[in-house]
């Protein structure tokens, strides 16, 4: 937990999102999350502040994912803290250290993942399905049934399929898988899930092949 910590303080963003507190409670006050979940702003920033390494390693498995990202906190803190900027370091070191909660988490979006390595999309109607996404709540059931035949009566040509939203050029797919290695996305990947790491590194490879034949024929 100890080690944990120092990580999350060591971040360099740290100093910059965490400035004291207040106590007063407008960020807490001002999120949406906190309105339906366990979780408070207010908290984490105190967490932090004061130090508390049992209680931050608690938070970390499962308060610290109810956050909406919004920074609706940061915009409204007197002191300038972003507890939305520090629960995002929380995240990342909870990733970095294979925590069961941010498995949990994650896990569900592994296949909007493997989409996206694989097509270039993120999300295609067959994957709009309340049990693969539970968080977006019972308006999903709208969409659920009359997505396919809604999208194949679009009549942009290139929008009618139900396996992609679009379709994304090689170049770019090989491009965005250099990104996600330079910035360490697919090493967090290995953490999370080796499994899927080892389905999206065997995609990658491929891609990458048929890239280079292509730019082969090119210079023919």
């Amino acid at each position: 937990m100890k080690e944990m910590f120092d990580e999350i303080r060591a971040d360099f963003r740290y100093d910059h999102e965490l400035n004291g507190c207040l106590n007063c409670g407008i960020c807490t006050a001002t999120c949406p999350s906190a309105q339906f979940y366990d979780y408070s702003p207010r908290e984490i920033v105190q967490l932090l502040w004061t130090e508390n390494v049992e209680q931050i390693y608690d938070a970390m498995q499962e308060k610290i994912w109810a956050c909406a990202q919004c920074m609706t906190c940061a915009a409204r803190c007197p002191f300038k803290n972003s507890p939305g900027g520090l629960v995002m370091i929380m995240r990342e070191v909870s990733i970095r250290h294979g925590m069961q909660s941010a498995k949990d988490v994650l896990r569900p979006f592994g296949r909007v993942m493997l989409k996206l390595i694989t097509t270039g999309n993120q999300l295609s109607p067959d994957m709009i399905q309340p049990d693969h996404f539970p968080d977006w709540g019972p308006n999903i059931q709208k969409v659920e049934g009359d997505l396919r035949v809604l999208r194949k009566a679009i009549p942009v040509r290139t929008l009618q399929t139900v396996e992609t939203a679009w379709e994304v050029s090689l170049k770019t797919s090989v491009e965005m898988y250099t990104i996600w290695e330079m910035t360490g996305v697919l090493k967090s990947l290995e953490t999370m899930d080796e499994n899927l790491f080892d389905v999206i590194e065997d995609f990658i490879d491929e891609k990458r092949e048929d890239y280079e034949d292509w730019l082969e024929s090119q210079e023919d």
